[in-house]
């Protein structure tokens, strides 16, 4: 069989995967996974996966091509006389999905060259214990397994396509068939979104165009065609948009200029939508960037897309400062800055594969992380739950973000509370779901690909309870522990940070305010910032400056939540997991890692009483 000629357009490097390894025997059943929602663009048109594969991959090359899913059943897309389709219904009625699969095999042994494409195929061959399944999915199940395995069937050129978004929702003994190939659509490349908006939006300019596709990764094609396409299928047009622009920045500098460039980038939104999104007193920018206002619009769309598309798995991170807004933790601000140098100047190669920051609650390692994100230029994204009771969506839903972060690189995926996701949990409670979780995050972190282009950061209280193998280096290589200020001065410039970060002013020198927090001794930085924020509250009452006398006053009155037993726990693990001694404070650094495993065993042992 021959599905491509070399008078036509080239395929799409997947399309040629399925050709390559289908006219070489390997396999006639294929498994399609991955992106199959999306658009291909070929010669100019736009298809979706089964009108691309029935009208341009197969076409030519089938005498007949089946459609089968539950919503319509079987529907013949190409081939056959309308008295061989109205038979063909006719057999079928009231016969079931049995006699579908009976009447499909009796055909391809009958007549050569059949395709037979399956969208929707975890709906038909489940994932789900065999006790679990009805007696329909098992027959169709074990159909498609005999016919991967049938020579007879292979030689009479026959063909069967399944599509998923994820193998995790089809039946696990298929992909494990070695006579099942399955191959991964990807998302699209850079190239492909640049042509995708080429397609959409034919008279951008290439270099507006490019700009475009440098800030859309992680998009699929279908998403971006709801941001840039000239012409929506409803709603204004790309001129009434400008029109409409036109006159909310009217009076403003490069007003015609500015709505021209916006006009492009808000396909599909209602008049309240681009009212909403438009800021009149934001001024273009002349010289170092003339794309800038645009390119922060589509990254305010483009996380709305994903967020959805992601049905709430993830959330982005969009912190407000930097490395400089944090006070103290001068070593690990240091420690960070490197890496993020590192991921700035593009010297990715030695970037760290992932980090933990561990440390008793309220050092502040959410804050930290956050800020080294906006100083390394990274997006961040937050793994939220993606835990589900059915079988097969836990797994399906972390595929869905894995692919979605890939694409979007380079990128910070963050995980907080990371023993609350990730923690070892039995197999026996869930049926082995997190043991597959954690398999899966295994492989990921430690993909070469994913270096500098996928940071992974971890952040926890308990490391204890994470799974071994995934704190090695090569997934996490950099373990960078938090501790509460060691001293006086390392508190007074938490708190001058911290009034900083609010605006307010202080009447308080910093030798003055070095000598009050001396007493505070234990106090984490969420303590240090709840006591600030009582003395901004004592100020407001007297309508007065945070002076010495209130935050005297805000101290004798705040009472610090005290685990004795539990921080200590926790520090000691902070110090157990730390890549290097020279981010330990000078406490720590002396002790060996006997000494340090004795007291951890005595600490744990306490906080068990």
């Amino acid at each position: 069989m021959e599905f491509q000629n070399t008078n036509k357009p080239v395929l799409p490097r997947w399309a040629e995967t399925v050709r390559q390894k289908y006219l070489a025997g390997e396999a006639s059943v294929f498994i399609l996974y991955g992106n199959v929602f999306d658009r291909t663009l070929l010669s100019g048109k736009s298809y979706g996966l089964v009108s691309f594969l029935a009208d341009v991959l197969l076409v030519e090359k089938k005498q007949r091509i089946f459609e089968l899913c539950l919503y319509r059943g079987l529907k013949v897309l190409h081939g056959g006389s309308p008295a061989e389709k109205d038979e063909i219904y006719r057999h079928l009625e009231g016969k079931g999905l049995a006699g579908i699969f009976e009447s499909l095999e009796r055909r391809m042994r009958e007549y050569p060259s059949n395709a037979l494409i399956i969208p929707y195929a975890g709906s038909l061959l489940p994932a789900a214990e065999p006790q679990f399944l009805s007696l329909d999915e098992r027959s169709a199940f074990i159909a498609l397994h005999r016919w991967s395995l049938d020579e007879e069937l292979s030689a009479k050129d026959n063909l069967i396509i399944l599509i998923a978004e994820s193998l995790a929702e089809l039946n696990p003994a298929l992909p494990a068939n070695p006579r099942v190939a399955a191959i991964e659509i990807p998302m699209p490349d850079r190239a492909t979104r640049d042509l995708a908006i080429h397609h959409y939006a034919p008279g951008m300019s290439d270099d507006q165009a490019g700009h475009l596709a440098d800030q859309t990764a992680g998009l699929r094609i279908v998403q971006l065609a709801t941001i840039v396409a000239s012409d929506a299928p409803q709603g204004l047009d790309e001129q009434q948009r400008a029109t409409l622009i036109d006159e909310l920045l009217k009076g403003t500098p490069n007003a015609t200029e500015r709505a021209a460039k916006l006009a492009a980038i808000t396909s599909g939104m209602t008049p309240d939508e681009i009212r909403q999104l438009i800021d009149p007193a934001r001024s273009l920018p002349e010289a170092e960037n003339p794309y800038e206002e645009m390119i922060e619009i589509v990254r305010r769309r483009k996380r709305e897309l994903i967020e959805k598309e992601c049905s709430g798995l993830i959330e982005f991170i969009e912190p407000r400062h930097g490395l400089d807004a944090v006070g103290g933790n001068e070593h690990i601000k240091t420690e960070l800055m490197e890496i993020a140098r590192m991921i700035k100047s593009g010297d990715r190669s030695r970037a760290p594969m992932g980090l933990l920051a561990v440390g008793a609650m309220g050092a502040g390692k959410t804050f930290v992380i956050k800020a080294f994100l906006k100083e390394a230029g990274l997006s961040g994204i937050a793994l939220k739950n993606f835990r589900s009771k059915w079988v097969g969506s836990t797994e399906a839903n972390l595929e869905r973000v894995l692919s979605t972060v890939k694409a979007m690189g380079p990128i910070a995926l963050v995980i907080d509370e990371g023993d609350r996701s990730f923690g070892n949990q039995s197999e026996d409670s869930d049926g082995g779901t997190s043991s597959r979780v954690i398999a899966r995050l295994k492989e990921f972190m430690s993909d070469p690909e994913n270096r500098g282009q996928v940071l992974f950061i971890l952040m926890t209280n308990r490391p204890d309870k994470l799974d071994t193998d995934i704190k090695r280096p090569g997934r996490l290589d950099r373990k960078i522990p938090f501790f509460y200020a060691e001293t006086a001065a390392e508190r007074a410039a938490i708190v001058s940070a911290i009034l900083g970060r609010y605006g307010v002013t202080s009447a308080i020198e910093m030798s003055a305010l070095e000598k009050i927090c001396a007493p505070l001794d234990g106090y984490s930085n969420a303590d240090l910032e709840a006591l600030t924020l009582l003395a901004l509250e004592f100020a407001e009452r007297e309508k007065s400056v945070v002076d010495e006398k209130l935050f005297v006053l805000a101290i004798d009155d705040f009472l610090p939540p005290r685990e004795v037993a539990m921080l200590r726990y926790m520090e000691m693990l902070a110090v157990f997991e730390t890549s290097r001694r020279s981010l330990l404070p000078q406490r720590f650094r002396s002790l060996t890692p006997e000494q340090i495993q004795e007291k951890l065993t005595e600490l744990r042992l306490h906080i068990k009483r």
